[in-house]
């Protein structure tokens, strides 16, 4: 019997033109320096008035499709976008992405949404079409992008509340193409716990703004982590918490959540003492954090963010396996692993992803609030409108020039889009 190797051939991540530190926005929104501290964020990648979770998208899956040949290229069959940041209720971000990547009209395309779990969902169902062989030697393009676009109104009122959840709170996307050639990632087939059951935790009743529980939230997180690695040990005999896996990547709200998690885990699944547990964290978990506390929680593509982190900070000189948990409130949650070899690192690096996240235009604090305010241009909904490009002018000088997707207008509910 033949197996069928499958997962991600080829992985992209797009964090944003511009980014905040998050240590000045805590300063400046008066926030408790040690319940901060220890949420373990760095900074957040934030959303400018011309960039939307299409352009994101776009800008993460292009590098990864400029590499295939024109062959390979239209053998993309699906293509999948994943996220709680639509821009209609019915037209799908897929449709966008597709046309701006110039690919192959023999292709399905769709949306999936489902909070935070959306980007692992799309992954396993890209994963599941290319193992039924039902069109041998097909590829599926699998992309999570989520922004976080907080809004200041003119009279001083703001879209969310201000909170910890706005220093956490970021913007980017994650590209796979998924196929039978996993040269980043070798999913373990078959090799999958899963658990889920609706929860009031967290939700997204209005279009730019989120409501919910943060005690509830953190309960289900860990109730989830919990429930499908032992759902995940029942269908995988032998499988071990501290011995089966050299790396963890974990969805990542803020870094503080993950520790914590590693830490019950850890305490229930090995009885480890915590001197262990803390050496554990930085040895299997650490490697996985350093992209998403430079770019902040972006929902759908968070467990995605902490694995391309894992493969590009990790070392992986002999083939390794990694363990993810994914989480999405609601709740949709998910253990499960794969192989990584050497061959993940160069691909990743090739890219640029360190040097691209390094390169952001740091925001000062007048420039954030200016964006917080002209954000109100592009929100949900809107029918037309001029987007102005240089409305900050010493912003729109650094992004310039990189040949990337800005939004320009939308008419009619039509969004126009240009490489600048």
């Amino acid at each position: 019997m033949i197996v069928l190797q499958v997962g991600i051939e080829d992985l992209n991540v797009f964090g944003g033109s511009t980014y905040l530190d998050a240590d000045e926005l805590a300063s400046y929104r008066n926030l408790d320096k040690e319940r901060f501290s220890s949420l373990l964020i760095k900074g957040k990648s934030v959303a400018l008035h011309y960039e939307d979770p299409i352009t994101y998208a776009v800008n993460a899956a292009k590098p990864i499709i400029d590499r295939l040949s024109e062959e390979d290229k239209n053998s993309i069959e699906l293509v999948i976008t994943c996220t709680e940041s639509g821009i209609d209720f019915g037209k799908s971000l897929s449709t966008y992405v597709h046309e701006y990547l110039g690919l192959s009209r023999v292709c399905r395309m769709f949306e999936i949404k489902q909070a935070c779990y959306s980007g692992v969902a799309g992954l396993q169902t890209a994963v599941s079409y290319i193992l039924s062989q039902a069109s041998p030697n097909a590829k599926a393009l699998v992309i999570a992008s989520d922004i976080t676009r907080f809004m200041l109104h003119e009279e001083g009122e703001t879209s969310q509340d201000w909170s910890f959840a706005e220093p956490s709170g970021g913007s980017g996307a994650v590209a796979m193409l998924i196929s039978n050639k996993p040269y980043v990632f070798q999913m373990d087939v078959g090799a999958s716990g899963f658990y889920g059951y609706e929860v009031m935790d967290t939700c997204r009743p209005q279009p730019e703004s989120g409501a919910g529980d943060a005690d509830l939230s953190l309960l289900s997180y860990l109730d989830c982590c919990e429930q499908t690695f032992l759902e995940y040990c029942r269908r995988v005999g032998g499988a071990d918490y501290l011995s089966t896996f050299d790396y963890l990547a974990y969805h990542t709200p803020f870094g503080g959540m993950v520790k914590g998690a590693h830490r019950t885990m850890m305490r229930k699944m090995t009885k480890s003492d915590a001197k262990t547990i803390e050496s554990d964290f930085v040895a299997r978990v650490m490697p996985g954090l350093d992209y998403c506390q430079k770019v902040g929680n972006i929902m759908g593509a968070s467990m995605l963010l902490s694995l391309a982190s894992t493969i590009e900070l990790g070392e992986f000189d002999t083939a390794k396996r990694i363990g993810c948990f994914s989480y999405g409130s609601g709740c949709s949650s998910e253990f499960f692993s794969g192989i990584v070899r050497p061959q993940a690192k160069k691909i990743l690096k090739d890219h640029g992803i360190a040097e691209d996240l390094n390169a952001r235009y740091q925001l000062n604090m007048d420039e954030y609030h200016n964006l917080l305010r002209v954000s109100n241009c592009v929100k949900f909904g809107t029918q037309n409108i001029d987007v102005d490009l240089n409305y900050i002018p010493s912003i729109y000088q650094s992004v310039s020039g990189k040949g990337r997707l800005y939004l320009t207008a939308i008419r009619d509910f039509k969004r126009i889009y240009e490489w600048v």
